[in-house]
């Protein structure tokens, strides 16, 4: 008998429909499967047969033959093992409903035993399936809250192998699956609860004031200072003020940790912005993505976040220039030799370092003890474009003892991200026309031309910022895309001396040995 059942591969942080059809013939008994099957594939037969041995289910017998259309695209992982098993089970004999099998899409990895595993990847299978027409998806009952995001699905959660037969076998019977049911605006007001806020950091209120720009206008910003002033704790708490995930945005950056295996949320999708801040030890491939058989690195599962980079000196120089490509495209390619995949990589670059080797370069309590040219190797281990892609440097102090010892001031996190949202819609309405702009920093330089026009009064004060402090010629626009977003925090639609001038404080750091 020949059986039909559908599953998914992925492709990058997409699904690809993969038709499986078993056949099973009288013979010599083998047991082959073509179209590309990688190991885990090729493996599965053997937790297959034992699944079905130890839950009492027909095992066809004979010349079996699997085929997984389409034939060349690569199948890899054992999120096939149930849909194969249904698959065998159907070829067997009158067992199951052939209708209702076309009807959906299964995956799941299968134990000895029976039991199914969770798997990567559910959420692009249960779009691409709704996509397909399908009415619905039977899936681990551990992925069952991910697949159920997808609005107009029926999604089955199973645990074992048995309620999956049951349910194309006889769906009334009582060891049939119910459908998975949840309100997904409930869980998006339940998942977004904030449990970090910017009044818990004390003092520092300049450099709040930085972060709430480079919020507002989407900018790349790099904090320095000793060790202990805070840079970490503000850049943790950067994403509380950003604008919240839209359902479009949250249905991407879930896609990206589910194809990955990272996705940890109970609720099964991001809601909040993700904060990724890998170690400095961290390869090229960890940080953009790759791998033999490819996967996100950490600039795609920042995707719609931010990326925290602490000590950003000591990152190796061959990691931090791959970021050239993502911050300017917002996403990463990688090639390999039979395929190409493009991740999303749209993120805001936040950055931390001292100012020196020992970190107390200006600390007004304690004394560098590093000589003049370690400093300068120290800093020149960062590449002048990859400055040019930092908008804002800002400089953090420690913290005084009083303000430290005293009773929490400053706003909230609710209360900083109120004003960004109604910056954000303000750029929104600018950039409706221009594809891909969503925010100042994005601004090309036409568009930084026509909305970054300066008075007489404020074109003085930037070419006296220039001529004095030994800013580049570099500098000059991102400096006015920064006034453009000060603006906009301010409700104003002109550029005026006062925005210019906080933007020319948040390049105080701009100096000749950045470009070296």
């Amino acid at each position: 008998m020949l059986s039909h059942v559908w599953s998914s591969a992925t492709h990058g942080v997409d699904a690809l429909p993969i038709e499986i059809e078993t056949n099973v013939d009288s013979g010599m008994p083998r047991y082959t499967v073509v179209g590309l099957p990688h190991g885990a594939v090729r493996e599965s037969r053997d937790r297959i047969w034992a699944a079905l041995k130890n839950n009492g289910l027909p095992v066809p017998r004979g010349a079996i033959t699997i085929n997984l259309a389409p034939a060349d695209v690569p199948k890899e992982g054992a999120a096939f093992d149930l849909p194969l098993a249904i698959g065998l089970i159907a070829a067997a004999g009158d067992h199951l409903d052939q209708e209702r099998l076309d009807e959906f899409w299964l995956m799941g990895e299968l134990a000895l035993d029976g039991t199914v595993r969770p798997v990567r990847g559910v959420l692009p299978m249960a779009m691409k399936a709704r996509s397909k027409g399908r009415c619905g998806v039977v899936v681990p009952a551990a992925n069952a809250a991910e697949a159920a995001i997808v609005e107009g699905m029926v999604v089955y959660p199973v645990t074992a192998l048995r309620e999956a037969f049951a349910l194309f076998a006889d769906p009334a019977s009582d060891e049939a699956p119910a459908p998975y049911e949840r309100d997904t605006k409930q869980l998006f007001r339940a998942a977004r609860q904030d449990t970090l806020d910017f009044i818990d950091v004390r003092g520092q209120e300049n450099v709040k004031r930085a972060l709430e720009v480079a919020a507002a206008g989407g900018h790349n910003a790099l904090m320095v200072g000793p060790p202990g002033s805070g840079k970490t704790m503000l850049a943790r708490r950067l994403p509380t003020i950003l604008p919240p995930l839209t359902t479009d945005e949250a249905l991407e950056t879930t896609k990206i940790h589910s194809v990955s295996g990272k996705l940890k949320s109970e609720h099964g999708i991001v809601v909040q912005r993700p904060f990724r801040a890998p170690h400095h030890t961290i390869s090229d491939a960890g940080l953009c993505g790759g791998g033999a058989h490819p996967s996100p690195g950490e600039i795609s599962l920042a995707h719609n976040g931010v990326l925290f980079l602490d000590e950003l000196p000591e990152f190796q120089r061959r990691v931090l220039e791959v970021l050239r490509q993502p911050l300017e495209e917002g996403s990463i390619t990688i090639s390999r030799a039979q395929s190409t995949v493009e991740y999303p990589a749209r993120f805001m670059l936040v950055a931390s370092m001292n100012p020196c080797p020992c970190g107390h370069l200006n600390d007004p309590k304690r004394e560098c003890v590093c000589a003049p040219a370690h400093v300068q190797r120290y800093l020149a281990r960062l590449s002048g474009p990859l400055m040019d892609r930092l908008d804002l440097h800002v400089e953090v102090t420690p913290v005084p003892f009083d303000e430290l010892d005293g009773p929490r001031r400053g706003e909230t996190s609710q209360q900083v991200r109120s004003r960004v949202v109604q910056a954000r819609q303000r750029q929104a309405g600018r950039f409706a026309e221009h594809a891909g702009v969503y925010c100042n920093a994005q601004m090309g330089s036409r568009l930084v031309q026509a909305h970054c026009t300066l008075d007489s009064g404020s074109r003085r004060l930037l070419k006296m910022a220039i001529e004095r402090m030994g800013l580049s010629a570099r500098a000059y626009t991102r400096i006015l895309k920064v006034a453009r977003t000060v603006a906009d925090l301010d409700g104003r639609d002109a550029i005026c001396s006062e925005d210019v001038s906080e933007a020319i404080q948040y390049r105080s750091l701009d100096r000749d040995w950045w470009h070296g």
